[in-house]
């Protein structure tokens, strides 16, 4: 059956060409006129830790959990090895169902011809909840179009297995997602509350000082003015010497 003449690949073309082009290929993974690849073994940010200084590399276990917490990036890498030949070009998305979560995918959507080696999809959880994932989870779709002849323009370069250290060097600084900013907000709001009750206190404390030391005041200021209350001795007039001479 001819492939490679500006069509798309039936299920049909992909069950005869991808055993000699994925690896491993399983024959349950087509899914219609697209070939459905899983979660590798390798996965980036760090999923243990939400500070952004800390994204590298984690290899995960066979089956192994893990989980893209809201506005955060990940790197994920297919567990089979793709070739595209040079008569073909391919396209990548992810399923359905998976992007329903609210992950969606940022990262190419082709696959140039020539290329051979583990996909690798940028995505971002752009929903309000936690996306939960497993390795070995189908999740990514790839769809083969044959091109109109066989090309010498190929893509050249080594076969990829793992995720370049230059592209986690990319998204290492702070991520100002929607949950770190409203941690922000939530912790700046809390910081001014706490400002306000403080100033509130201060207010109070200096308030009752200067009650108790206008009292003080018209207390003393009371005393001064007072009228005396003791009544004054009578005065008797004294007879003078030369009124008493007989």
């Amino acid at each position: 059956m001819n492939t490679s003449r500006g069509l798309f690949w039936s299920g049909e073309a992909l069950g005869e060409r991808l055993p000699n082009l994925i690896d491993p290929y399983s024959e349950d993974l087509i899914d219609c006129a697209a070939y459905t690849l899983k979660i590798g073994h390798d996965v980036s940010p760090n999923t243990h830790s939400t500070d952004p200084q800390s994204v590298t590399v984690r290899r995960l276990a066979d089956g192994e959990a893990f989980t893209i917490p809201p506005g955060q990036f990940a790197f994920l890498l297919t567990e089979e090895i793709v070739t595209v030949p040079p008569d073909a070009m391919a396209f990548i998305s992810m399923k359905a169902k998976i992007k329903f979560r609210g992950l969606i995918n940022v990262s190419g959507f082709h696959v140039d011809p020539g290329f051979t080696g583990r996909l690798i999809f940028s995505v971002f959880n752009a929903g309000p909840l936690t996306v939960h994932l497993r390795q070995g989870q189908p999740t990514f779709l790839i769809w083969y179009a044959g091109l109109d002849r066989t090309s010498s323009k190929i893509r050249k370069a080594p076969e990829q297995l793992g995720i370049p250290a230059e592209i986690i060097t990319g998204v290492s600084g702070e991520l100002q997602s929607f949950e770190s900013l409203s941690s922000k907000i939530k912790d700046v709001e809390k910081s001014l509350m706490d400002r306000v009750h403080s100033v509130e206190r201060e207010q109070t404390y200096y308030r009752v000082i200067g009650a108790l030391a206008l009292g003080v005041v018209l207390v003393v200021l009371a005393s001064w003015f007072r009228e005396p209350t003791t009544p004054r001795a009578a005065v008797q007039p004294v007879a003078s010497a030369t009124s008493m001479r007989p």
